[in-house]
This record gives structure tokens, C-alpha cells and sequence, in this order.
């Protein structure tokens, strides 16, 4: 199993850290703060980190120091982390500054941490460690390796383990009618209540959950996952 990646959130604000420390670590990464200049530079010079999120609190100038000091060339790759820096909507010759030093991104603060988290994983899948294993659906994007819906809403729900092997069955079978016995043999229930009647109330429940009506039930003989668009061949 390939080691978890590791992001480094260096002074960013106490609100913004701990809601995407939640949303990074539901992901599989693990997660590593510094508050201060100095415990920063003692959490890069241990290497092994691949992403730095440099919050605003932090000058610009000790955020663009850490860059130039621990990016590495291009600010990433196999020389150094890359580099997210939070800045203020003002300081637009701060963002050029960072992006030439070689950041990878730079985002203006207030931000919305579901997207700052997606900025992560972009950076993550670039430097082949991402972990995000993503289905579009109509109304949500399900992440299967962290088991989480995320809805257009901005409201994100869990999937049980249970849910999760019914719906890479589907995923497996597209376009296919499974019957109540392939569904039992293939994602059994969670519990002793798998009788046959029960293969509905789940059908039921994971397709509230999803909000999506990709999965059909197919009167007499069982159900169908008829993909969206992006699936097709």
C-alpha cells in the first residue's frame, strides 16, 4: 500500500484549518500544522511533505521565504513540496511574486475550503499521489476511497461500507440488470437482515443518498445502472 500523502498547513487561520484538516483527512492524507516561522521550517527540513498550505496570517514575504527555501525548483516534483499561498484580494504583486518564485497556486482569502481541498487534490494527482477515486453522478460527485457524497449543495453525506460495495457493483455492471441474488452474493448486507426483500429498502436508501436516478429498478427481474454521460464509451 502506498504510503498516505502529506500536506503541511503552516499558519493558516484556526477556522480555515480545522475544516480542511477534516476535509483532507476523511481523504486519506494525513495532516500536519504549524502555527509559527520556526515550527515550520523544522516540519519541512524533515522532508516527506507534498503539498504546503502557507496561510495569510503569515507575511507574504516569511510565506514567499518557506517557498524559496523548501519549494524546491519549480516549486514541486521530486525537489520539494508544492506550495498553495493564501492571500489577501489586494495583494495582487504578492501573487505574481509567489507564481514566479514557482508556487504552484495562489488563492485569494475568504475562500471556500471544499475548493482549496480540491486544490489539493489536483496538486496531489499531479504529482501521482492522489487518492480521490471520483464519480460523477447527476446531482453529486462521490469520492468511493473516502467513501463521502458531495452534493451540489455543499452539504456532503457517508457512505457505509455496505453502500460502497453496492455501488462498485453497479459501477462494475453497467447497463446491466443484477438480480436480488447477484446483488446478495456480490455486496452482502451489513447485518443478519439480508433477506431478499431487504436488497430494496438498501436499492432505496442508496439511491436517496446519491439524489440520482441512474439506478432503475427493472420490475420482475431486479436493477440496472444506466451511467450518465461521462461513462459512456
Amino acid at each position: 500500500m502506498a504510503a498516505r500523502a502529506v500536506i503541511a498547513l503552516v499558519s493558516v487561520a484556526e477556522v480555515v484549518a480545522t475544516e480542511l484538516a477534516d476535509h483532507l483527512e476523511r481523504r486519506g492524507h494525513d495532516v500536519r500544522q504549524a502555527r509559527q516561522p520556526w515550527e515550520a521550517e523544522s516540519l519541512l527540513e524533515g522532508r516527506g511533505i507534498d503539498v504546503v498550505v502557507v496561510g495569510d496570517s503569515l507575511s507574504q514575504a516569511e510565506g514567499r521565504d518557506l517557498l524559496r527555501r523548501y519549494g524546491g525548483q519549480g516549486g514541486g516534483g521530486e525537489h520539494g513540496p508544492d506550495f498553495i499561498l493564501i492571500c489577501r484580494p489586494a495583494d495582487l504583486l504578492d501573487k505574481v511574486l509567489a507564481l514566479e518564485l514557482g508556487a504552484a497556486d495562489v488563492v485569494e482569502s475568504p475562500l471556500n475550503v471544499r475548493e482549496l481541498a480540491a486544490r489539493v487534490g489536483g496538486l496531489l494527482s499531479r504529482r501521482g499521489r492522489g487518492t480521490q477515486e471520483l464519480i460523477v453522478l447527476e446531482n453529486a460527485t462521490v469520492d468511493l476511497r473516502s467513501a463521502i457524497v458531495m452534493h451540489r449543495s455543499g452539504t456532503q453525506e457517508q457512505l457505509s461500507p455496505g453502500q460502497v460495495a453496492l455501488l462498485r457493483l453497479f459501477l462494475a455492471s453497467p447497463r446491466k440488470v443484477l438480480t436480488r441474488d447477484d446483488i446478495m452474493a456480490a455486496a452482502p448486507a451489513e447485518n443478519a437482515d439480508a433477506f431478499d426483500r431487504s436488497i430494496d429498502s438498501r436499492i432505496v436508501r442508496l439511491r436517496r443518498k446519491l439524489d440520482t436516478e441512474t439506478i432503475t429498478t427493472i420490475r420482475g427481474a431486479g436493477y440496472r445502472f444506466d451511467p450518465p454521460r461521462q461513462f459512456a464509451d
